[in-house]
């Protein structure tokens, strides 16, 4: 007789991973959710213990890359093979992109929401900039402050210590 799927939940202690689905004999088999120790997602069709079919990595930047897998690769159409969608919704495509070329220099943000009026720039995706002390670099995710190499949220609470390379980026290509 075959073996029927059964739902397992099983966290892999040496890879950090964890996988809810299906499974027969034990291997992934049938629809599931595989997460990465990073926090990157595959949920989809396994077979075997591997991505096959049809299925979805989920980024924990919020992108996404969809795909028909076959034994563990992507198999789609040119160099992609799948789609990428960035997590503002803007999809990759292989072909000349339609903003932000000479002939149109605005941003995909602003061909979404239009074009600000003279003085309020889009300055981040989210719109206006925050506000960051003096002798600070906007980082992103917060402020560098820079005699100390900590990166803090734009509240003021402490986020991590910024490795060398970090600093030299922010000093290289962020705003103070």
């Amino acid at each position: 007789a075959a073996c029927q799927p059964a739902v397992s939940s099983a966290k892999m202690d040496y890879t950090g991973s964890s996988y809810q689905g299906d499974e027969v004999n034990g291997r992934m088999e049938g629809h599931g959710a595989y997460s990465f120790p990073n926090g990157t997602k595959y949920v989809g069709q396994m077979l075997d213990g591997e991505f096959h079919g049809e299925g979805v990595l989920q980024y924990s930047n919020g992108a996404t890359f969809k795909a028909t897998w076959k034994h563990g690769k992507a198999v789609g159409p040119g160099t992609a093979q799948g789609e990428y969608t960035f997590k503002d919704g803007l999809q990759y495509t292989e072909r000349e992109w339609d903003y932000c070329n000479e002939d149109d220099r605005r941003y995909y943000q602003e061909l979404l929401h239009g074009l600000k009026p003279a003085g309020e720039t889009l300055e981040v995706n989210q719109g206006q900039a925050h506000s960051i002390p003096k002798g600070t670099r906007d980082v992103g995710d917060g402020y560098l402050e820079l005699k100390t190499g900590t990166v803090f949220t734009y509240q003021g609470e402490m986020l991590r210590k910024a490795e060398p390379e970090e600093i030299q980026w922010a000093l290289e290509t962020c705003r103070s």
